[in-house]
């Protein structure tokens, strides 16, 4: 699943075509992509706005329109692709606009897990997706104080509340296991016995791990790729988010189990529970 840096990656890449760029229409081949308004508002309302800007919120990508927002969520496959008209459509590609340049901006996605919404502006704090989110890494009141009290109810292991995205935004699976290990905090330890230290430890490498994988395009592992096919190149810096790896650290061999259903690598001497 694209996380953070992933789906910065892809902001990015689609700004620097996209931006004053007019959507004529949209096309729809696949319904239930469309989470809210109903399909033909959708298509109604969409037309022949403006994209102004290309934003992020966590995971979510923000298309600032004239009178709207568009958000979309690229779930486990999502990905975008720009083409020409005359090209015939892949199968895949479940919803298209339309620009003002004769180009098609098409949403792929294999297992048709993405969501997309299209809020008026002054409705966006009331209704969507984005109201539930946590603050985002880089965010000044992500600090010790704020994480003490998300945390202090909290008896899950620490990788899984991490994966809370109302907590903090935009950390997944993989940079979870990532920020842990720098950390030298065990997976398994509960969220609500974290002291000020570990707290501190969390922020700053939620802070160094995301910024580096942004710069290096995300990580490419499995299906995802950014705008237009191109692959991100952090998979090659993971540090124990792999199979069969030896710490960094200590050459000890790296574990791999599951909490909470996800697969979790981690090593048991340096990160001691």
């Amino acid at each position: 699943m694209p996380e953070l840096p992933e789906v910065e990656t892809v902001r990015r890449q689609l700004k620097e075509k996209l931006n004053n760029r007019i959507i004529k229409k949209v096309i729809i081949y696949y319904n239930d992509i469309i989470s809210y308004p109903k399909i033909e508002e959708f298509k109604k309302q969409i037309s022949n706005q403006k994209i102004n800007d290309i934003k992020r919120r966590g995971k979510w990508l923000i298309f600032e329109l004239d009178s709207y927002y568009l958000l979309s969520h690229l779930r486990m496959e999502g990905k975008y692709f720009f083409k020409k008209s005359s090209e015939v459509r892949n199968k895949h590609e479940h919803v298209v606009f339309i620009l003002d340049n004769d180009v098609e901006l098409r949403y792929h996605d294999t297992r048709k897990f993405g969501k997309m919404y299209l809020i008026e502006k002054d409705k966006i704090n009331l209704i969507g997706p984005l109201i539930k989110l946590g603050l985002e890494p880089w965010d000044s009141n992500l600090d010790i104080n704020y994480l003490k009290d998300k945390f202090k109810n909290k008896k899950l292991p620490i990788k899984a509340v991490l994966l809370d995205q109302s907590i903090i935004v935009g950390i997944g699976n993989i940079y979870a296991d990532e920020i842990l290990f720098l950390s030298e905090i065990s997976p398994f330890k509960r969220a609500c016995d974290l002291d000020d230290n570990q707290l501190r430890q969390i922020i700053e490498n939620t802070k160094i791990t995301l910024d580096k994988a942004i710069k290096l395009g995300g990580s490419t592992i499995h299906s995802y790729t950014s705008v237009d096919g191109m692959d991100g190149k952090f998979q090659n810096e993971l540090l124990v988010h792999k199979d069969k790896s030896l710490c960094p650290n200590c050459k000890n061999e790296i574990k791999k189990v599951f909490i909470k259903g996800r697969g979790t690598y981690y090593c048991d001497k340096c990160q001691k529970l």
